[in-house]
């Protein structure tokens, strides 16, 4: 069998390493954000489906991102405080990474591989897109940043069942 999502590893907001062997056997929602985009409203979104679906094993995993309108020009600490204070966001949140090119964290690389993009382009496009990993650890769908989190529910319950 290949990699999984859970072989991986990524410095926490607070500057400590944190392997995703942790979330083992849950459902995991992977999303790049940045607090100065057009979509970053949607952390109220992914927090609510923080909120709704933890308890049945759903974890949502933000990864800041600046590569797209150097909208998350922030260090560690302005965006912790950011997402605190504006959409009290309680799920766990990475240290800024890199989500496209040679420097592109290797979850990131391993993702576009699992579930390319539009016209098969494996590029991320934009910051707040989103991917659904199962219990196995392997990506069930991909989502464009315009899907909201509300959408993704349908998808959600099915991968907790």
């Amino acid at each position: 069998m290949g990699k999984a999502a859970f072989d991986f590893e990524a410095m926490a907001l607070d500057g400590s390493p944190q392997s995703l062997a942790q979330y083992r056997g849950k459902v995991l929602l992977v999303v790049n954000v940045a607090s100065q985009c057009g979509f970053t409203p949607q952390y109220a979104g992914l927090e609510a489906l923080w909120r709704d679906y933890r308890k049945r094993g759903l974890v949502v995993l933000g990864f800041p991102c600046n590569q797209f309108g150097h909208q998350e020009p922030g260090d560690a600490e302005e965006i912790r405080s950011f997402c605190k204070l504006h959409y009290d966001v309680s799920f766990p949140m990475f240290a800024r990474i890199e989500v496209n090119g040679s420097a592109a964290h290797p979850l990131w690389k391993w993702l576009k591989q699992q579930k390319g993009g539009l016209l098969g382009i494996d590029a991320i496009k934009w910051n707040f897109t989103k991917f659904l990993i199962g219990r196995d650890g392997q990506v069930l769908s991909r989502h464009a940043p315009t899907e909201t989190p509300d959408a993704l529910r349908g998808a959600i319950e099915d991968a907790l069942a």
